[in-house]
């Protein structure tokens, strides 16, 4: 090789090297992409997942099912086959941890009783998922803590299945409410509740996080606050009850009813029972009344004011594939979820409040 041609072969390496040295690539990395739709595992196969969750997962846009995890193999067996989900993204309770390593996976939907919630959360955010918590949150404001904690530790979003305040009748009420347009809120009526038969399922095992307050208490809570638009400031008065004794034992609670204080002397009287069919939220404001019926259901909402008739009609998609997607693109984008685990603290809060004043004749101060 003559001095010449050893020149253009060192020039052109100096120059390859100049050019992998400052390529764009290599100088600003490509950030990672994100996923275009987030797999969704369900842990707990009952009746919300199995009749609705995983039939909402087929509407929605932003998520979709990846996974589940059930102690029942005859149940594994039947959602393959159903859903088409493959063998490593199912679960039993023994394998759960091992999720971590699944990058098919991004979030946890935790469907189980109420006593078991935390157990589930905590792990998996521990194996960096994110998660989302049906209702009631815990057993315990303690137990909400710890969830939000974990998540917060972990850095990954917490959301708890509040699926009404994704849906638009709901969105309307609370607007008319926040913005005065029947000017100020100056008494609420929410009442939620069906009667259940049941005599074993877990809303009838004290120890598992059954009682009324716990489920459809939930939905009497959220009524008065978000029909009022402000948070309670003590329970005034509080009365437990059953007339089955005979399955709502050991001081489990069959109905329960509550007035709320909220500030400025609002009032709001609360129902919620599992023995009688009742689905109302009244908000008396100073220029009439917002009257929903149902205000809870999983369809069919509808209400009326002196502003008009609240009704928006759907079928597809389903509040529960709303609330999802929703999560959903918070995630994608960063931000913030729309029902984060605070929220899900705020009511368990009130109904350890409501349990107390129940039990001691006396107003409780939140």
């Amino acid at each position: 090789m003559n001095i010449i041609s050893r020149r253009k072969v060192i020039k052109s390496i100096a120059l390859g090297g100049a050019a992998i040295l400052y390529s764009p690539k290599i100088l600003f990395p490509a950030t990672p992409r994100v996923k275009d739709r987030l797999g969704v595992a369900l842990v707990g196969l009952g009746y919300y997942s199995t009749d609705l969750l995983a039939p909402a997962l087929q509407q929605t846009k932003e998520c979709y099912l990846a996974g589940i995890v059930t102690g029942t193999p005859s149940k594994a067996e039947a959602w393959k086959q159903k859903y088409n989900i493959p063998d490593k993204n199912i679960y039993n309770y023994q394998t759960f941890d091992q999720i971590a390593n699944n990058p098919d996976i991004d979030v946890v939907y935790v469907v189980l009783p109420p006593s078991m919630h935390r157990e589930y959360v905590i792990r998996a955010a521990n194996a960096g998922k994110h998660v989302w918590c049906e209702k009631p949150m815990a057993m315990s404001v303690q137990e909400c803590r710890d969830m939000i904690d974990a998540c917060n530790k972990n850095k990954r979003s917490l959301a708890i299945g509040y699926r009404l305040q994704h849906e638009p009748n709901t969105m309307q009420y609370r607007d008319i409410v926040k913005q005065h347009q029947l000017g100020k809120v100056k008494k609420v009526n929410a009442a939620a509740g069906y009667r259940d038969n049941r005599t074993n399922h877990w809303k009838q095992i004290k120890a598992m996080g059954g009682g009324v307050m716990y489920d459809m208490g939930v939905y009497a809570i959220q009524g008065a606050r978000l029909g009022t638009g402000m948070e309670p400031l003590s329970i005034i008065s509080a009365k437990t009850s059953t007339t089955r004794p005979e399955i709502y034992k050991d001081g489990l609670d069959e109905t329960a009813v509550a007035v709320l204080e909220f500030p400025g002397g609002v009032l709001a009287d609360i129902k919620t029972s599992f023995g009688e069919n009742i689905n109302f939220l009244d908000i008396t404001c100073e220029k009439g009344s917002i009257n929903m019926a149902p205000y809870s259901a999983y369809n069919g909402l509808k209400g009326k004011s002196p502003l008009g008739e609240i009704y928006h009609p759907y079928e597809v998609p389903w509040q529960q594939a709303r609330q999802m997607d929703d999560d959903a693109k918070s995630i994608k984008a960063g931000k913030p979820m729309m029902v984060p685990g605070e929220e899900g603290l705020r009511d368990i809060r009130i109904v350890e409040a409501v349990h107390k004043s129940a039990n001691t004749g006396s107003a409780v101060k939140l």
